[in-house]
């Protein structure tokens, strides 16, 4: 391996595990920090350190880069969040001569507009809803969902069920487009009142092969934020047929941009099976952990493994379609917020994270090694969001397994 020594541009858990797989493969670590993060586990646990100036210091890609120099980094590792969706930054990395554990810059560029990623999606065979304007949207196709088109994490999308509301509906989520991404640009698509959201992680390397390697669900979601993720999808699982339909989508759309490294191809289905292309993140996913869990993979080696050349992939290669586990051992990644779940604010109130023990029937799994809480994060950073869990409760049936997240809200 001719990676020696990895920056992690990123916080808490994310750095944490990328850094525990980098301990394993005998790489170096560097963290980076702003003055709130100095004594958290992530920089303690760092081979070496890296100060960054200011409040915004993790969006700072100048910072980061000559961090990397002076640490002797040879590799960047985005992590999630922050600017590890930015193809300035992976543009900005490369050109300071290196290795970006990331996809290719034009890939990232592609899916950052949902409008033209559903375009590409299209022209490549894989089933999208259809793209309306709102300025033409009738009575007859609502309900129609807006959203943003560089949106993300449920900003700027709002319901529509009653024509005589489109046209507020659709200024308030280009207002809140504008403010939250800089671009106020929004569409409308087909509502699914009971949709299920279902995602597939990928991993392609550099010789053209394009795995997918696992779903997860995350239908139970709050303001359009996921709560819990699982795997099997359960949806998936009393749907026959439907697993090996939506890898090859997932595998056709990340062909379609000429895909490498990991990443999460991610679909709306309705209660029949019928799926239909939502997004596609071009990072490592928040809820890795989960697919982790059920294939047995390391996904952080994996893109390592990637961005490095891929010369030790072929020997590593996973089957094309990877099965989740029966659904009789779920696995399941809960989100842990400090906001009170009857009210519809988004906005955090003062508390402690507690630890969640383990008990005979919740087991934590490997990533618990890198929990958000206690030792990372004991109190809600102001500004922040609200982590996730990560552990994951396993082996039981999946109502046992749900009910212990409970506490978690």
């Amino acid at each position: 391996m001719t990676i020696t020594k990895i920056l992690v541009a990123n916080r808490g858990e994310i750095a944490r595990r990328v850094f525990e797989t980098c301990r394993r493969l005998g790489i170096g670590t560097v963290a980076v920090y702003t003055d709130p993060d100095a004594g958290s586990p992530h920089v303690v646990e760092a081979d070496a350190r890296v100060r960054l100036e200011g409040n915004n210091g993790y969006l700072d890609s100048a910072q980061i880069i000559a961090a990397a120099r002076a640490a002797g980094a040879d590799a960047v590792h985005p992590g999630y969040g922050f600017l590890s969706e930015n193809p300035d930054f992976a543009a900005a990395v490369i050109d300071a001569g290196l290795t970006w554990i990331g996809p290719p810059v034009k890939a990232v560029q592609a899916m950052g507009s949902k409008i033209e990623a559903k375009k590409m999606m299209a022209a490549a065979g894989v089933p999208v809803l259809t793209e309306l304007d709102p300025s033409t949207v009738t009575a007859d196709q609502l309900p129609v969902l807006v959203k943003a088109s560089a949106g993300g994490g449920g900003r700027g999308m709002r319901v529509v069920r009653e024509l005589s509301d489109l046209a507020s509906e659709v200024a308030a989520a280009q207002r809140e487009a504008q403010s939250a991404f800089g671009d106020p640009t929004v569409f409308c698509e087909r509502y699914l009142a009971a949709g299920h959201h279902v995602e597939v992680q990928v991993l392609a390397d550099e010789h053209g092969t394009v795995w997918a390697v696992g779903e997860r669900e995350c239908s139970i979601q709050r303001r359009h934020q996921k709560v819990i993720e699982e795997a099997p999808s359960p949806l998936v699982e009393r749907t026959p047929g439907m697993r090996e339909k939506l890898f090859d989508a997932a595998r056709l759309a990340a062909e379609a941009i000429g895909y490498t490294g990991a990443g999460t191809v991610e679909f709306m289905a309705d209660d029949k099976g019928d799926f239909f292309f939502l997004e596609m993140n071009t990072r490592l996913q928040v809820e890795h952990p989960v697919t982790e869990a059920t294939t047995g993979l390391d996904l952080v080696e994996l893109q390592i493994l990637v961005a490095d050349g891929g010369r030790s992939m072929r020997s590593r290669r996973p089957p094309a379609v990877l099965p989740s586990r029966p659904a009789s051992t779920p696995r399941i990644r809960p989100r842990a917020g400090s906001r009170r779940p009857a009210r519809s604010t988004g906005s955090m109130f003062p508390g402690r994270y507690a630890s969640i023990p383990a008990s005979k029937t919740v087991r934590w799994c490997r990533s618990s090694t890198t929990p958000c809480w206690p030792r990372s994060s004991p109190t809600p950073r102001p500004g922040g969001r609200p982590p996730r869990c990560s552990p994951m409760p396993w082996p039981a049936p999946r109502f046992t397994v749900c009910v212990p997240t409970g506490i978690c809200w």
